[in-house]
């Protein structure tokens, strides 16, 4: 029975483990708001209004249309709330699909099944979708307005769709789906970048799905060229299309005496226009693999089109403006969250010891540019010159993994206090080095805790 018409259950019983999802969250949806970032995302949900940064602006649009639905001002939040339920629910649809997809591929049942297999593959899927569905965490992201609960549906969806892309790869028209793939890493900009992380096994799929042979060399190549398109989509994609706009802006306002936000719309012309040429030329040269490239970027860039939201409400002056993200400038200043302390690189940077260092260097920032009114050009405002605080030389290295300064007390607890010695221009300061042993005398003595030893460390950083 089940192998017979094995699609049609395989459809059934993932909108089953839908609805009871969905049944489940909508019977434990929060009816108001919490204390903490859900309060902020209903209210600007619900208003279209501009939260803190990098925002999540496809999450608001969802969460405003949901929130028309409110019968009374009361009713608000738990509209905005139920976002995350049927978010979640669509979750589980797609971690059902995903699990019998991979399952029958396990059991080597993809082109036959007989009906034990096919009870098998579905039984697993629903243990699997329904055990997630049910799980702490899930189930608190499910009921409240936070990012994570889209940010799944994302991660869900876009894992189900590179299955479909590799098992469709021979097809003529299978390229369809890395197409669709890229609009919705596209629309992830809009929600949380926590739904990038399925890239690299979308690309791993790709690779196991050309490669029938693995080995070392290949294997660990697939894997570096995953992580560099992760990095590429995320660390730079979004942000130097900004950079183009935000440049544009300055370049043709100032130069030229157009009005704020030409810039903006002419290289917004540039993009339609280069985008239409380069498909009309790999149309006419028959140029299949680039003419998908092409299509690809252009839906990616589709995708956070969803941003253009923040400036729009930004300009409409509403009431939450955080940042106020009015133009191309501003904009990317609150893409990359400027107005949070900047952290090293996880590859290579600083250890935890550089902040008692009294050697660093800063380093220059860009340029903050406003708009000034009366001239109808922008300025700048601050030039922010040793605005980023540097890191000393001598205390960075490769995979630094003791680095976050706030938790010095409890590595010095773990692996023992820094050790330090006075600077050879002050050996000379006998004041320094009387200070310097007692120090050390009471930390020989246990009078000395870690607490008491940063805070040393802190105070006499220029001189040791």
């Amino acid at each position: 029975m089940f192998a017979k018409d094995f699609a049609l259950w395989d459809r059934r019983l993932g909108w089953a483990c839908f609805f009871i999802a969905l049944i489940t969250y909508a019977l434990t949806v929060e009816p108001t708001g919490s204390f903490w970032d859900a309060g902020e995302y209903i209210a600007t949900a619900a208003k279209l209004q501009i939260g803190h940064p990098p925002g999540a602006p496809l999450l608001q649009m969802i969460g405003a249309f949901f929130a028309m639905f409110a019968l009374e001002p009361t009713q608000i939040a738990r509209m905005v709330n139920y976002v995350s339920g049927v978010s979640s629910a669509f979750t589980i649809l797609f971690m059902f699909w995903t699990l019998t997809n991979l399952v029958r591929k396990i059991m080597g049942a993809t082109k036959e099944i007989n009906n034990t297999q096919a009870i098998a593959v579905l039984g697993s899927g629903l243990v699997g979708a329904l055990t997630f569905a049910y799980s702490d965490s899930f189930w608190f992201n499910a009921v409240e307005t936070e990012v994570y609960a889209m940010a799944s549906l994302i991660m869900a969806l876009l894992l189900w769709m590179g299955l479909k892309w590799t098992d469709h790869l021979e097809e003529p028209r299978g390229d369809r789906w890395l197409v669709a793939i890229s609009f919705v890493v596209g629309l992830t900009f809009g929600i949380q970048f926590m739904g990038f992380l399925a890239i690299p096994s979308i690309g791993l799929l790709y690779y196991f799905k050309k490669y029938k042979t693995t080995t070392v060399k290949n294997f660990l190549v697939a894997n570096v060229l995953v992580v560099a398109l992760l990095m590429l989509v995320y660390k730079f994609s979004l942000t130097y299309v900004l950079k183009l706009f935000g440049w544009s802006e300055v370049f043709f306002v100032n130069n030229f005496g157009l009005p704020f936000n030409s810039g903006s719309i002419i290289m917004g012309l540039v993009f339609i226009g280069a985008f239409y040429y380069a498909l009309k030329y790999t149309r006419a040269k028959n140029m299949v693999g680039a003419n998908t490239v092409v299509l690809s970027l252009m839906f990616l860039i589709l995708g956070f089109s969803s941003w253009l939201m923040l400036p729009i409400r930004a300009n409409a002056g509403v009431i939450i403006n955080e940042n106020d993200p009015s133009d191309a400038r501003s904009l990317l200043a609150y893409y990359n969250r400027e107005q949070y302390p900047g952290v090293d690189s996880p590859v290579y940077g600083a250890y935890f010891s550089n902040a008692f260092s009294g050697t660093s260097i800063d380093k220059d920032d860009s340029p903050k540019y406003e708009k000034d009114y009366k001239t109808g050009t922008y300025v700048i405002v601050n030039n922010y010159q040793g605005a980023l605080q540097g890191s000393d030389p001598k205390h960075m290295g490769l995979l630094p993994r003791m680095w976050s300064e706030q938790h010095a007390e409890n590595y010095m607890r773990y692996y023992g206090p820094l050790e330090f010695r006075i600077k050879s221009e002050y050996l000379g300061s006998e004041e320094l080095k009387t200070t310097v042993g007692q120090f050390k005398n009471g930390l020989a003595k246990g009078e000395i805790d870690e607490a008491g030893y940063i805070s040393f460390l802190r105070e006499f950083r220029d001189y040791i």
